[in-house]
Protein backbone atom coordinates (compact mmCIF):
# COMPACT_ATOMS: atom_id res chain seq x y z
CA UNK A 1 0.00 0.00 0.00
CA UNK A 2 1.32 3.42 -1.23
CA UNK A 3 -0.20 6.47 1.18
CA UNK A 4 -0.57 10.02 1.44
CA UNK A 5 0.84 12.14 4.48
CA UNK A 6 -3.12 12.46 5.53
CA UNK A 7 -3.10 9.20 7.16
CA UNK A 8 -0.92 10.51 10.23
CA UNK A 9 -3.91 12.45 11.44
CA UNK A 10 -4.66 8.85 12.57
CA UNK A 11 -1.60 8.92 14.89
CA UNK A 12 -2.63 12.90 15.48
CA UNK A 13 -6.46 11.70 16.36
CA UNK A 14 -5.39 8.21 18.28
CA UNK A 15 -2.66 10.61 20.53
CA UNK A 16 -5.40 13.24 21.18
CA UNK A 17 -7.65 10.64 22.85
CA UNK A 18 -4.58 9.99 25.00
CA UNK A 19 -3.60 13.38 25.84
CA UNK A 20 -7.08 14.94 26.14
CA UNK A 21 -8.08 12.05 28.83
CA UNK A 22 -5.60 13.65 31.09
CA UNK A 23 -6.47 17.25 31.10
CA UNK A 24 -10.24 16.04 31.84
CA UNK A 25 -11.65 18.47 35.25
CA UNK A 26 -13.06 14.64 36.22
CA UNK A 27 -10.96 11.62 36.88
CA UNK A 28 -12.65 8.22 36.16
CA UNK A 29 -11.56 4.53 37.48
CA UNK A 30 -9.08 3.31 34.94
CA UNK A 31 -9.14 6.17 32.78
CA UNK A 32 -5.67 6.82 32.80
CA UNK A 33 -4.77 3.13 31.82
CA UNK A 34 -6.60 3.30 28.98
CA UNK A 35 -5.18 6.49 27.84
CA UNK A 36 -1.71 5.08 28.40
CA UNK A 37 -2.60 2.45 26.38
CA UNK A 38 -3.93 4.56 23.54
CA UNK A 39 -0.42 6.67 23.46
CA UNK A 40 1.80 3.36 23.05
CA UNK A 41 -0.59 2.75 20.22
CA UNK A 42 -0.17 6.17 18.72
CA UNK A 43 4.12 5.67 19.05
CA UNK A 44 3.75 2.37 17.21
CA UNK A 45 1.60 3.88 14.50
CA UNK A 46 3.72 7.02 14.17
CA UNK A 47 6.49 4.46 13.63
CA UNK A 48 4.83 2.53 11.59
CA UNK A 49 3.88 5.62 9.20
CA UNK A 50 7.00 7.03 9.25
CA UNK A 51 9.20 4.37 8.22
CA UNK A 52 6.88 3.52 5.61
CA UNK A 53 6.11 6.75 4.07
CA UNK A 54 10.22 7.39 4.10
CA UNK A 55 10.44 4.16 2.41
CA UNK A 56 8.10 5.14 -0.49
CA UNK A 57 9.39 8.10 -1.41
CA UNK A 58 6.67 9.94 -2.41
CA UNK A 59 7.15 13.81 -1.12
CA UNK A 60 7.84 14.85 -4.52
CA UNK A 61 4.77 13.57 -6.01
CA UNK A 62 2.26 14.40 -2.62
CA UNK A 63 3.73 18.23 -2.76
CA UNK A 64 2.41 18.63 -6.96
CA UNK A 65 -1.08 17.80 -5.92
CA UNK A 66 -2.87 20.58 -4.88
CA UNK A 67 -5.16 18.31 -2.47
CA UNK A 68 -2.27 15.90 -0.38
CA UNK A 69 -0.05 18.55 -0.21
CA UNK A 70 -2.30 20.13 2.06
CA UNK A 71 -1.88 17.16 4.57
CA UNK A 72 2.24 17.82 5.27
CA UNK A 73 0.78 19.53 8.39
CA UNK A 74 0.11 16.22 9.44
CA UNK A 75 3.05 14.53 10.31
CA UNK A 76 4.41 17.41 12.32
CA UNK A 77 1.26 17.15 14.60
CA UNK A 78 1.63 13.57 15.05
CA UNK A 79 4.92 13.95 16.10
CA UNK A 80 4.35 17.06 18.64
CA UNK A 81 1.16 14.75 19.98
CA UNK A 82 3.15 11.64 20.45
CA UNK A 83 5.93 14.17 22.06
CA UNK A 84 3.33 15.44 24.44
CA UNK A 85 2.02 12.20 25.58
CA UNK A 86 5.47 10.97 26.31
CA UNK A 87 5.96 14.04 29.14
CA UNK A 88 2.17 13.43 30.54
CA UNK A 89 1.57 9.80 30.50
CA UNK A 90 4.86 8.26 29.54
CA UNK A 91 7.08 8.99 32.75
CA UNK A 92 5.03 6.05 34.70
CA UNK A 93 6.75 3.36 32.14
CA UNK A 94 9.92 5.34 31.03
CA UNK A 95 10.87 7.88 33.72
CA UNK A 96 10.65 11.54 33.93
CA UNK A 97 13.75 12.02 32.21
CA UNK A 98 13.89 9.64 29.38
CA UNK A 99 10.06 10.98 28.71
CA UNK A 100 11.64 14.50 29.03
CA UNK A 101 14.09 13.40 26.38
CA UNK A 102 11.80 12.34 24.05
CA UNK A 103 9.46 14.84 24.05
CA UNK A 104 12.17 17.51 23.39
CA UNK A 105 12.96 15.64 20.74
CA UNK A 106 9.86 15.29 19.15
CA UNK A 107 8.57 18.73 19.66
CA UNK A 108 11.77 20.21 17.88
CA UNK A 109 11.59 18.18 15.16
CA UNK A 110 7.63 18.50 14.92
CA UNK A 111 8.27 22.57 15.35
CA UNK A 112 10.48 22.54 12.90
CA UNK A 113 9.04 20.21 10.30
CA UNK A 114 5.65 22.48 11.67
CA UNK A 115 7.33 25.68 10.61
CA UNK A 116 8.62 24.60 7.26
CA UNK A 117 5.10 23.13 6.41
CA UNK A 118 3.59 26.26 7.52
CA UNK A 119 5.57 28.53 5.10
CA UNK A 120 6.24 26.34 2.46
CA UNK A 121 2.90 24.78 1.44
CA UNK A 122 0.99 28.53 1.15
CA UNK A 123 4.32 29.26 -1.01
CA UNK A 124 3.36 26.19 -3.13
CA UNK A 125 -0.15 27.26 -3.58
CA UNK A 126 1.05 30.75 -4.62
CA UNK A 127 3.47 29.21 -7.23
CA UNK A 128 2.87 26.36 -8.50
CA UNK A 129 -0.96 24.85 -7.58
CA UNK A 130 -3.68 26.63 -9.13
CA UNK A 131 -7.57 26.74 -7.81
CA UNK A 132 -10.78 26.96 -8.89
CA UNK A 133 -13.33 29.17 -6.94
CA UNK A 134 -14.66 26.50 -4.94
CA UNK A 135 -11.31 24.45 -4.09
CA UNK A 136 -11.19 25.97 -0.62
CA UNK A 137 -11.89 22.93 1.60
CA UNK A 138 -10.99 22.23 5.78
CA UNK A 139 -8.08 20.72 4.72
CA UNK A 140 -6.44 24.19 3.85
CA UNK A 141 -6.42 24.46 7.84
CA UNK A 142 -3.59 21.67 8.52
CA UNK A 143 -0.15 23.37 7.21
CA UNK A 144 -0.97 26.46 9.94
CA UNK A 145 -2.28 24.00 12.35
CA UNK A 146 0.65 22.99 13.58
CA UNK A 147 2.53 25.77 14.95
CA UNK A 148 -0.67 26.16 17.01
CA UNK A 149 0.08 22.49 18.28
CA UNK A 150 3.71 23.74 18.96
CA UNK A 151 2.50 26.44 21.28
CA UNK A 152 0.29 24.01 23.12
CA UNK A 153 2.95 21.61 23.76
CA UNK A 154 5.66 23.55 24.21
CA UNK A 155 4.19 25.08 27.06
CA UNK A 156 4.82 21.56 28.81
CA UNK A 157 8.37 22.01 28.61
CA UNK A 158 8.38 25.79 29.70
CA UNK A 159 9.15 24.93 33.31
CA UNK A 160 11.51 22.20 32.54
CA UNK A 161 13.98 24.64 30.44
CA UNK A 162 16.74 26.17 32.16
CA UNK A 163 15.66 28.92 33.74
CA UNK A 164 16.45 32.53 32.54
CA UNK A 165 16.64 32.90 28.97
CA UNK A 166 16.21 30.16 27.23
CA UNK A 167 13.54 29.41 29.42
CA UNK A 168 12.14 33.39 28.58
CA UNK A 169 12.98 32.80 25.03
CA UNK A 170 10.64 29.46 24.64
CA UNK A 171 7.93 31.11 25.93
CA UNK A 172 7.77 33.76 23.92
CA UNK A 173 8.52 31.26 20.79
CA UNK A 174 5.68 29.92 21.63
CA UNK A 175 3.12 32.51 21.67
CA UNK A 176 4.32 33.75 18.16
CA UNK A 177 4.14 30.27 16.69
CA UNK A 178 0.45 30.62 18.68
CA UNK A 179 0.32 34.02 16.32
CA UNK A 180 1.57 32.53 13.44
CA UNK A 181 -0.96 29.75 13.36
CA UNK A 182 -3.70 31.33 14.90
CA UNK A 183 -4.35 34.16 12.71
CA UNK A 184 -3.55 32.28 9.34
CA UNK A 185 -6.22 29.58 10.64
CA UNK A 186 -8.97 32.54 10.22
CA UNK A 187 -8.07 33.80 7.32
CA UNK A 188 -8.40 30.11 5.76
CA UNK A 189 -11.73 29.91 7.93
CA UNK A 190 -12.97 33.11 5.89
CA UNK A 191 -12.05 31.25 2.99
CA UNK A 192 -14.09 27.98 3.52
CA UNK A 193 -16.97 29.81 4.76
CA UNK A 194 -16.93 31.99 1.67
CA UNK A 195 -16.49 29.03 -0.34
CA UNK A 196 -19.22 26.80 1.57
CA UNK A 197 -21.56 30.26 1.26
CA UNK A 198 -21.18 30.86 -2.43
CA UNK A 199 -20.72 27.46 -3.75
CA UNK A 200 -22.51 23.38 -3.24
CA UNK A 201 -21.68 21.64 -0.74
CA UNK A 202 -18.42 19.81 -0.92
CA UNK A 203 -18.25 16.23 -1.95
CA UNK A 204 -19.43 13.71 0.78
CA UNK A 205 -15.72 12.35 1.29
CA UNK A 206 -14.30 15.94 1.61
CA UNK A 207 -17.62 17.23 4.30
CA UNK A 208 -15.14 15.89 7.12
CA UNK A 209 -12.44 17.59 6.88
CA UNK A 210 -15.34 20.84 7.91
CA UNK A 211 -14.19 20.06 11.55
CA UNK A 212 -10.64 20.70 11.22
CA UNK A 213 -11.71 24.56 11.37
CA UNK A 214 -12.95 23.18 15.39
CA UNK A 215 -9.34 21.78 15.77
CA UNK A 216 -7.35 25.09 15.17
CA UNK A 217 -9.87 27.06 16.94
CA UNK A 218 -9.41 24.96 20.17
CA UNK A 219 -5.69 24.09 19.81
CA UNK A 220 -5.64 28.20 19.81
CA UNK A 221 -7.19 27.98 23.45
CA UNK A 222 -5.53 24.91 24.72
CA UNK A 223 -2.35 26.96 23.84
CA UNK A 224 -3.53 29.91 25.51
CA UNK A 225 -4.24 28.23 28.92
CA UNK A 226 -1.25 26.04 28.73
CA UNK A 227 0.78 29.22 28.00
CA UNK A 228 -0.60 30.92 30.97
CA UNK A 229 0.09 28.22 33.16
CA UNK A 230 3.60 28.35 32.15
CA UNK A 231 4.53 32.31 32.29
CA UNK A 232 5.01 33.05 35.95
CA UNK A 233 8.13 30.83 35.61
CA UNK A 234 9.47 32.87 32.75
CA UNK A 235 7.83 35.79 32.88
CA UNK A 236 7.11 39.30 35.65
CA UNK A 237 4.15 38.87 38.05
CA UNK A 238 2.11 41.84 35.53
CA UNK A 239 2.73 39.93 32.31
CA UNK A 240 1.97 36.65 33.98
CA UNK A 241 -1.26 37.96 35.30
CA UNK A 242 -1.47 39.07 31.88
CA UNK A 243 -1.14 36.29 30.35
CA UNK A 244 -4.08 34.67 32.54
CA UNK A 245 -6.32 37.04 31.25
CA UNK A 246 -6.21 36.29 27.93
CA UNK A 247 -5.79 32.65 28.61
CA UNK A 248 -10.07 33.09 30.28
CA UNK A 249 -10.82 35.87 28.55
CA UNK A 250 -9.64 35.31 24.67
CA UNK A 251 -10.45 31.82 25.54
CA UNK A 252 -13.70 31.94 26.04
CA UNK A 253 -14.25 33.76 23.56
CA UNK A 254 -12.44 31.88 21.32
CA UNK A 255 -14.38 29.01 22.68
CA UNK A 256 -17.96 30.50 21.83
CA UNK A 257 -17.02 30.81 18.04
CA UNK A 258 -15.40 26.82 18.41
CA UNK A 259 -19.08 26.49 19.18
CA UNK A 260 -21.02 27.95 16.08
CA UNK A 261 -18.25 26.15 13.68
CA UNK A 262 -19.26 22.50 15.81
CA UNK A 263 -22.99 23.61 15.12
CA UNK A 264 -22.02 24.02 11.47
CA UNK A 265 -19.67 21.01 10.77
CA UNK A 266 -22.29 18.12 12.01
CA UNK A 267 -24.88 19.89 10.83
CA UNK A 268 -23.18 19.33 7.30
CA UNK A 269 -22.24 16.06 8.41
CA UNK A 270 -25.68 15.13 9.15
CA UNK A 271 -26.89 16.12 5.71
CA UNK A 272 -24.50 14.35 4.39
CA UNK A 273 -25.09 11.01 6.26
CA UNK A 274 -28.39 11.17 5.19
CA UNK A 275 -27.45 11.10 1.29
CA UNK A 276 -24.41 7.98 2.12
CA UNK A 277 -21.41 9.31 3.76
CA UNK A 278 -18.54 6.85 2.35
CA UNK A 279 -15.21 5.81 4.34
CA UNK A 280 -12.41 7.79 3.23
CA UNK A 281 -9.27 8.91 5.60
CA UNK A 282 -10.57 12.39 5.83
CA UNK A 283 -12.88 10.44 8.35
CA UNK A 284 -10.35 11.00 11.49
CA UNK A 285 -11.02 14.80 10.45
CA UNK A 286 -13.98 14.16 12.85
CA UNK A 287 -11.43 13.35 15.63
CA UNK A 288 -8.41 15.16 16.55
CA UNK A 289 -11.00 18.52 16.35
CA UNK A 290 -13.13 16.94 18.83
CA UNK A 291 -10.41 16.68 20.93
CA UNK A 292 -8.80 19.58 21.08
CA UNK A 293 -12.05 20.91 21.79
CA UNK A 294 -11.72 18.41 24.76
CA UNK A 295 -8.38 19.83 25.94
CA UNK A 296 -9.60 23.37 25.19
CA UNK A 297 -13.03 22.96 27.37
CA UNK A 298 -11.01 21.24 30.20
CA UNK A 299 -8.44 24.10 30.14
CA UNK A 300 -11.27 26.59 30.61
CA UNK A 301 -13.29 24.54 33.43
CA UNK A 302 -9.76 24.23 35.14
CA UNK A 303 -9.50 28.10 35.24
CA UNK A 304 -12.96 28.97 36.13
CA UNK A 305 -14.19 25.94 37.99
CA UNK A 306 -17.64 26.26 36.01
CA UNK A 307 -19.34 23.04 35.63
CA UNK A 308 -20.75 23.90 32.90
CA UNK A 309 -17.41 23.70 31.29
CA UNK A 310 -16.71 20.30 33.06
CA UNK A 311 -19.78 18.41 31.88
CA UNK A 312 -19.14 19.94 28.07
CA UNK A 313 -15.16 18.06 28.59
CA UNK A 314 -16.75 15.05 29.79
CA UNK A 315 -19.46 14.78 27.14
CA UNK A 316 -17.40 15.52 24.20
CA UNK A 317 -14.51 13.41 25.19
CA UNK A 318 -17.05 10.25 25.18
CA UNK A 319 -18.07 11.05 22.09
CA UNK A 320 -14.53 11.52 20.57
CA UNK A 321 -13.63 8.29 22.07
CA UNK A 322 -16.86 6.70 20.31
CA UNK A 323 -15.86 8.06 17.49
CA UNK A 324 -12.33 7.15 17.45
CA UNK A 325 -13.38 3.47 17.97
CA UNK A 326 -15.65 3.56 14.84
CA UNK A 327 -13.14 5.43 12.54
CA UNK A 328 -10.19 2.79 13.90
CA UNK A 329 -12.45 -0.24 12.65
CA UNK A 330 -13.51 1.39 9.46
CA UNK A 331 -9.62 2.48 8.77
CA UNK A 332 -8.50 -1.44 8.88
CA UNK A 333 -11.09 -2.02 6.70
CA UNK A 334 -10.02 0.19 4.17
CA UNK A 335 -6.60 -0.27 4.50
CA UNK A 336 -6.81 -4.23 4.68
CA UNK A 337 -8.47 -3.64 1.18
CA UNK A 338 -5.88 -1.16 -0.44
CA UNK A 339 -3.08 -3.83 0.97
CA UNK A 340 -4.38 -5.84 -2.23
CA UNK A 341 -4.44 -3.06 -4.62
CA UNK A 342 -0.47 -2.73 -4.70
CA UNK A 343 0.46 -0.10 -7.22
CA UNK A 344 3.79 -1.01 -9.42
CA UNK A 345 5.86 1.49 -11.27
CA UNK A 346 4.96 -0.20 -15.48
CA UNK A 347 5.80 0.85 -18.90
CA UNK A 348 2.85 1.87 -20.78
CA UNK A 349 2.42 -0.32 -23.46
CA UNK A 350 3.99 0.70 -27.10
CA UNK A 351 1.46 1.33 -29.37
CA UNK A 352 1.25 3.67 -32.72
CA UNK A 353 0.83 7.08 -31.78
CA UNK A 354 -2.80 8.71 -33.06
CA UNK A 355 -3.56 10.96 -35.66
CA UNK A 356 -4.75 13.80 -32.97
CA UNK A 357 -4.51 11.97 -29.46
CA UNK A 358 -4.49 15.18 -27.57
CA UNK A 359 -7.92 15.10 -26.73
CA UNK A 360 -9.30 11.60 -27.58
CA UNK A 361 -13.12 11.20 -27.02
CA UNK A 362 -13.81 8.74 -24.55
CA UNK A 363 -14.15 5.12 -26.08
CA UNK A 364 -17.11 2.95 -24.35
CA UNK A 365 -15.25 -0.57 -23.17
CA UNK A 366 -17.43 -3.28 -25.15
CA UNK A 367 -17.18 -5.64 -22.15
CA UNK A 368 -20.16 -5.67 -19.61
CA UNK A 369 -18.99 -5.14 -16.21
CA UNK A 370 -15.33 -4.44 -17.33
CA UNK A 371 -13.15 -2.01 -15.00
CA UNK A 372 -12.65 1.60 -16.04
CA UNK A 373 -9.54 1.89 -18.08
CA UNK A 374 -7.66 5.69 -18.02
CA UNK A 375 -5.13 6.37 -20.84
CA UNK A 376 -3.23 9.72 -21.74
CA UNK A 377 -0.56 11.36 -22.98
CA UNK A 378 1.87 13.21 -21.85
CA UNK A 379 3.10 16.32 -23.90
CA UNK A 380 6.04 18.93 -23.67
CA UNK A 381 4.74 22.55 -22.75
CA UNK A 382 7.03 23.77 -26.21
CA UNK A 383 5.16 24.90 -29.26
CA UNK A 384 5.72 21.58 -31.60
CA UNK A 385 3.97 19.74 -27.74
CA UNK A 386 6.00 16.55 -28.54
CA UNK A 387 5.25 13.44 -26.63
CA UNK A 388 7.15 13.17 -23.52
CA UNK A 389 8.54 9.42 -23.24
CA UNK A 390 9.78 7.92 -19.78
CA UNK A 391 7.68 10.51 -18.14
CA UNK A 392 6.51 9.49 -14.76
CA UNK A 393 2.70 9.64 -14.02
CA UNK A 394 1.26 8.74 -10.76
CA UNK A 395 -2.09 8.25 -10.28
CA UNK A 396 -3.90 9.46 -6.78
CA UNK A 397 -7.25 8.47 -5.28
CA UNK A 398 -9.46 11.19 -3.27
CA UNK A 399 -6.89 10.52 -0.02
CA UNK A 400 -3.63 11.15 -1.57
CA UNK A 401 -3.09 7.42 -1.66
CA UNK A 402 -1.13 6.12 -5.25
CA UNK A 403 -3.55 3.92 -7.08
CA UNK A 404 -0.52 3.72 -9.80
CA UNK A 405 2.34 4.79 -11.33
CA UNK A 406 3.16 4.44 -14.83
CA UNK A 407 6.40 5.38 -17.52
CA UNK A 408 4.95 6.64 -20.06
CA UNK A 409 6.26 5.16 -23.62
CA UNK A 410 7.79 6.32 -26.76
CA UNK A 411 4.78 8.17 -28.00
CA UNK A 412 4.07 9.88 -24.34
CA UNK A 413 1.22 7.24 -23.65
CA UNK A 414 0.24 5.58 -20.48
CA UNK A 415 -1.97 3.25 -19.75
CA UNK A 416 -4.24 2.92 -15.46
CA UNK A 417 -6.21 -0.46 -15.47
CA UNK A 418 -8.01 -2.54 -12.65
CA UNK A 419 -9.63 1.12 -11.56
CA UNK A 420 -12.27 1.68 -9.61
CA UNK A 421 -15.15 4.67 -10.47
CA UNK A 422 -13.54 7.64 -8.14
CA UNK A 423 -12.11 11.03 -8.58
CA UNK A 424 -8.86 10.48 -9.05
CA UNK A 425 -5.50 13.13 -9.58
CA UNK A 426 -3.28 12.65 -11.81
CA UNK A 427 0.52 13.95 -11.58
CA UNK A 428 3.10 13.81 -14.45
CA UNK A 429 6.33 14.50 -13.45
CA UNK A 430 8.02 17.89 -15.15
CA UNK A 431 9.40 21.11 -14.28
CA UNK A 432 7.45 21.70 -11.79
CA UNK A 433 5.35 18.72 -11.54
CA UNK A 434 1.60 18.81 -13.31
CA UNK A 435 -1.20 17.53 -11.69
CA UNK A 436 -5.19 17.67 -12.50
CA UNK A 437 -8.17 16.02 -11.28
CA UNK A 438 -10.87 14.21 -13.32
CA UNK A 439 -13.75 11.95 -12.37
CA UNK A 440 -13.46 7.87 -13.88
CA UNK A 441 -17.19 6.59 -14.97
CA UNK A 442 -18.25 3.37 -13.63
CA UNK A 443 -17.45 1.86 -17.19
CA UNK A 444 -15.60 2.68 -20.41
CA UNK A 445 -12.21 4.07 -21.21
CA UNK A 446 -11.36 7.92 -20.91
CA UNK A 447 -8.74 9.91 -22.06
CA UNK A 448 -6.60 12.30 -20.07
CA UNK A 449 -4.03 14.08 -21.44
CA UNK A 450 -1.55 16.46 -19.95
CA UNK A 451 1.28 19.00 -20.99
CA UNK A 452 4.53 19.50 -18.62
CA UNK A 453 5.15 22.76 -17.64
CA UNK A 454 8.72 22.95 -19.14
CA UNK A 455 10.35 21.14 -22.01
CA UNK A 456 12.21 18.76 -20.13
CA UNK A 457 10.42 15.41 -19.30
Amino acid sequence: MVFGPSWFAAVMGTGIVANAAVTLPRSFPGLRTFATVVWLGAALLLILLAVGYLRQRTLRVHAADPVAAQFFGAPPVALLTVGAGALVLGRPLIGLEAALRLDWALWSLGTVLGLVTACTVPYLMVTRHRFAPDAAFGGWLMPVVPPMVSAATGALLVPHAPAGQLRLALLLGCYATLGLGFVAALLVLAMIYGRLVHHDVPAATVVPTVWIGLGALGQSVTALGALAAAAPSALPAPYARGAAVAALLGGVSVWGFAMLWLTLAAGLTARTVRGGLPFAPTWWSFIFPVGACVTATSALAARTGSQLFTWAAVVLYVLVVVAWMVVVSRSLRYAAGHMRRRPAIEHARRRPAEPDARRRPAEPDARRGAAPVLRGTVRSGATDGRPVSEARVTLLDPAGDVVGIALTAEDGSYTFTGLEADQYTVVAAGYPARAASLTLDAAGQDAFDLTLAHDEG
